[in-house]
């Protein structure tokens, strides 16, 4: 089995890798601000665009799932962060190497970040020998990395590294200090004085003493002492150190392009566990979803925005979950409901939910079904941006006729209260002719707006409704739920929007 990669099961190009950009969606939808919480403290790794590629082919997607339920596996998972470890303090040897002045001091780093790297990338080929893996990724992988250690260019390094290392342990000698003369000396069997003088102090210890043993400073970098007494001690070992400096100028490239590859991409997996698991402490649940390029029978049971869960657990905040589905020739949910009240927050996780899936990621929610689409195409309330010298309904049509241009049957919409800053006939108005205009691309779509019209407009619409609490109508349940418009949410929103609700017009007349 030949091993590509452990995100793709097919080759891609590095130009597929370089060039990719956050997508269009990414604000509209909060996916920045999940990609952000995923990969915080792992900006080493540059992670982000892999979160920025969807993949377009089932396999795929299955290709990533078998990963993700292999990394459950506790003693796996602990196997592999033990090599990512291994390789993080490779990296800050040779960040630390590249640092240091002194030639002989600079070369020993490099060795142990080299014997570092041996060590870990053999142990990890026996560690990942006693899994009884199913995951293609890691199956080829493994086959890889038990056909690397066994190459004789491997074994080569790896003898010549723990060789150097051990006769650089051997090497032993003297330091006469006298005034400000330091002389350095072959070792010659002197006596080691320092037990005596121990023993000799002992009876003088009584209780918790001062310790006036000095402390070496912290930082690497060798002084101007130090680095002239390494210079005598290489003088008397010429052969050990012309052969420490060879290991040097030959061996940069040591790291294997492969292993280096599969250290960066194995961390897309661990960032998106380590904050699936800090969810789940909190009670929250994932799935993996059932996915398809062909069905557009899509499902949701238990979804909550991820985005707005990572804040709400940090405040230990209840998440409100939701759940949806589309069946038959139904393709359009209209989402309607009072202000606040969870509308815009279902359409977000509508659309996370399904770009999470397209990542081959757990999703959240208890179980799901989803479409796997070609674009993501999002339309959602902005400010008037003066250099285009577009008014808000002129802007706004000119975003969607954008994203109609460009939609395909296998697109996904999510809109979000558009024609708002025009008259009610013409929103009206408006919207049906967007929404027709999607329904004959049979395309999916969430649609969030104040219109109840919209949500009878045919065969293929579905009235989702944000409810509120039965004696309390001022109080927001945060459920969306899927039963008929009822015209109420319309008129209380316009009434708070203009203050002429019951309250403001007593608070207002005598």
């Amino acid at each position: 089995m030949l091993f590509s990669s452990m995100l793709f099961e097919q080759p891609q190009t590095e130009l597929d890798r370089a060039t990719v950009e956050q997508p269009e969606c990414f604000g509209d939808l909060n996916l920045d601000q999940i990609v952000d919480a995923v990969t915080a403290g792992k900006q080493e790794y540059n992670l982000k665009p892999f979160f920025y590629m969807p993949l377009h082919d089932v396999e795929a997607v299955h290709y990533r799932h078998e990963i993700f339920r292999a990394l459950e596996n506790s003693a796996l998972l602990e196997t592999i962060q033990k090599f990512a470890k291994a390789i993080r303090a490779i990296r800050e040897h040779l960040e630390q190497a590249a640092k240091l002045y002194y030639k002989g001091q600079k070369e020993k780093w490099f060795l142990d970040a080299v014997q570092i790297y041996c060590d870990a990338v053999k142990q990890l080929a026996d560690d990942l020998s006693q899994f009884d893996l199913c995951a293609r990724g890691l199956l080829a992988f493994r086959e890889f990395l038990t056909n690397y250690v066994n190459t004789d260019s491997f074994r080569a390094l790896h003898e010549e590294a723990k060789q150097l290392g051990a006769d650089l342990a051997t090497i032993r000698y003297t330091i006469h200090i006298k005034g400000n003369r330091v002389q350095v000396r072959k070792y010659e069997e002197e006596t080691d004085y320092s037990a005596e003088v121990e023993e000799t102090f002992a009876k003088f210890k009584q209780g918790a003493v001062k310790d006036y043993r000095a402390k070496f400073p912290n930082w690497q970098e060798m002084n101007h002492v130090e680095a002239q007494v390494l210079t005598g001690v290489a003088q008397m070992h010429p052969e050990i150190f012309s052969r420490l400096a060879n290991f040097y100028a030959q061996r940069q490239n040591f790291l294997d392009e492969t292993i280096g590859a599969f250290d960066r991409e194995i961390q897309f997996y661990l960032a998106y566990l380590e904050h699936r698991a800090r969810l789940q402490r909190a009670g929250l649940v994932f799935c993996y979803p059932r996915v398809s390029a062909q069905d557009k029978h899509v499902c949701a049971d238990k979804a909550f925005d991820l985005a707005l869960a990572d804040k709400l657990v940090s405040k230990d905040t209840p998440i409100v979950c939701n759940d949806f589905f589309l069946k038959d020739t139904e393709r359009i949910l209209i989402v309607t409901g009072p202000n606040q009240g969870g509308k815009t927050t279902f359409a977000r996780m509508f659309g996370q939910l399904h770009y999470l899936a397209s990542l081959g990621c757990p999703v959240p929610g208890s179980d799901a079904q989803l479409f796997l689409f070609d674009q993501l195409l999002t339309h959602f309330e902005r400010e008037e941006n003066i250099e285009n010298l577009r008014g808000k309904l002129e802007d706004d049509l000119f975003r969607v006729h954008a994203l109609l241009e460009q939609a395909t049957p296998n697109s996904i919409f999510i809109l979000n209260e558009i024609f708002n800053s025009t008259t009610l006939q013409d929103e009206i108005f408006l919207s049906q002719e967007i929404l027709q205009k999607i329904s004959a691309l049979d395309a999916l779509c969430v649609c969030v707006t104040f219109l109840d019209e919209l949500a009878a407009l045919s065969e293929k619409t579905v009235s989702m409704v944000a409810t509120v609490m039965p004696e309390n109508p001022t109080e927001r349940t945060f459920k969306v739920e899927r039963k008929r418009a009822d015209g109420l949410a319309y008129a209380l929103s316009l009434a708070e929007k203009y203050q002429l609700t019951f309250d403001d017009l007593r608070e207002r007349l005598p």
